[in-house]
């Protein structure tokens, strides 16, 4: 085995040679330096516990990856471990211990703290998102900590996860606390939550999995309940009603600079009524295209000026769920846009409480539409599947819908092919035309033209 003084100088000098190599120190005894012949370099310490000299067995300790420990760090810890040795422990079996006693509540900390660094990785190659990571501690925080926080890692079994489905679905974890001075968490449970947190849970295993903490996942194999999430879109006759609620709810001509969708504020008329039917031209805008784009809630709400190119019709998004985005804007949705007032030191579309934020939801306006039109249950998310339902309908092809969602993944945009229902009635016609023309002896058939 090579050796040198593992410092700066000489770890930055070592290179794959095609082998694997173990590097050991000049000056420290056992301490090393592990190169793969794929480049990864990881610090380690050997040593030998039980009887003294060549019948003592020997152990080895990884310490962590070049990179995630400086040459004098991984040093550090060589040392710290050797002086146990010296003391009568054994370093590889305390780690042993302490893995073998680790819960799901610590793997869920470990978990979330590394994809708050950006070390957990997506299935689309990118890291979590801010977004994805609020929901994954809520799901964490309200149902997998209850029913399997303190179980042992190593011993959750496929049974454990079936049944953690089950109770979910269930509403074992249902509940209503305060959160905050002026929040609640409302926490019903259901089937669509029940196999979005199984999901999770795989993630979290895979990441166990990766520390070695256990070698297989328990939740491969599980059948999960059918996600209904995002099924809901409006009919015509529901966006007719929508559209009226919105001219109302922004007619009531109140000065646009006021907050006006904020009870309490200064210059809301005075009587309850008209206080519930007016907000914001902003917020309106926000609903609009939230319709006419099929963009996401963080995508409008997030929206800056220099962004939008009102003359080619486009929205040039830095970074969406799925990255990099141009939406495409139909000539509706660059009316509204044409339309939204500008507020002087706002980088926003939508402009939020605060000119250098973006506005942070569309709740209470939304509640205000939505109980106008008579549209109790349904969701601002639902608006882009209505968008995407209308366009399937249309018989623009799934391909085209889903490059305007901006989806990455065509199965995504599947869960509205029973919409696309021209080019299979156009199919039918061609097929049964053909087949008419047979039995009534007709030779220049469809089939026949295209050379069947």
């Amino acid at each position: 085995m090579p050796t040198a003084k593992l410092n700066k100088r000489t770890v930055d000098a070592i290179r794959p040679d095609g082998a694997r190599t173990i590097w050991f120190d000049t000056d420290l005894k056992g301490f090393g330096l592990k190169v793969e012949p794929s480049g990864v370099m990881t610090w380690l310490v050997e040593y030998r516990v039980g009887m003294g000299g060549r019948g003592a067995a020997k152990r080895r300790l990884t310490l962590g990856k070049l990179g995630a420990l400086t040459p004098d760090e991984a040093r550090q810890l060589a040392k710290d471990a050797l002086a146990q040795v010296h003391a009568g422990a054994d370093p590889v079996a305390v780690k042993a211990e302490r893995r073998a006693a680790l819960s799901m509540a610590d793997l869920c900390t470990a978990y979330l703290a590394e994809a708050e660094k950006g070390n957990i990785i997506t299935r689309r190659g990118s890291v979590k998102k801010a977004s994805t990571l609020v929901s994954d501690r809520g799901r964490i925080v309200r149902h997998i900590l209850p029913l399997l926080g303190s179980k042992p890692v190593r011993d959750v079994t496929r049974s454990d996860i079936e049944r953690f489905l089950r109770d979910v679905a269930n509403g074992k974890t249902a509940t209503n606390v305060k959160t905050g001075k002026r929040g609640r968490a409302i926490v019903t449970g259901g089937k669509g939550t029940a196999t979005r947190t199984v999901r999770l849970l795989g993630g979290l295993f895979a990441y166990a999995i990766q520390q070695k903490l256990r070698q297989d996942n328990p939740t491969h194999g599980v059948r999960k309940f059918a996600d209904q999430q995002g099924e809901r879109f409006l009919s015509s006759e529901e966006l007719a009603r929508l559209g009226e609620a919105l001219r109302q709810a922004t007619d009531a001509g109140v000065p646009w600079n006021v907050k006006l969708d904020r009870p309490g504020a200064k210059h809301l008329p005075k009587d309850d009524a008209s206080r519930r039917s007016v907000i914001s031209p902003h917020a309106a805008a926000a609903i609009r295209l939230l319709i006419l784009t099929g963009c996401r809630l963080g995508e409008v709400l997030k929206l800056r000026w220099s962004e939008v190119d009102l003359e080619r019709g486009l929205l040039m998004l830095p970074d969406s769920k799925t990255g990099r985005k141009v939406v495409v804007l139909g000539a509706p949705a660059v009316e509204v846009l044409s339309a939204i007032p500008r507020i002087e030191g706002c980088p926003f579309v939508i402009a939020g409480e605060q000119p250098l934020k973006p506005r942070a939801d569309l709740k209470r306006p939304w509640s205000m539409v939505r109980r106008a039109a008579g549209l109790d249950g349904v969701r601002l998310h639902d608006l882009r599947h209505t968008f995407a339902s209308h366009g399937a309908a249309a018989g623009m092809g799934l391909t085209v819908v889903g490059r305007l969602l901006g989806h990455a993944d065509v199965k995504t945009t599947n869960r509205y092919s029973h919409l696309d229902a021209d080019p299979l009635r156009r199919a039918a016609n061609a097929v049964g035309s053909s087949l008419s023309a047979a039995m009534e002896r007709r030779p220049d058939t469809v089939l026949n033209k295209a050379g069947g």
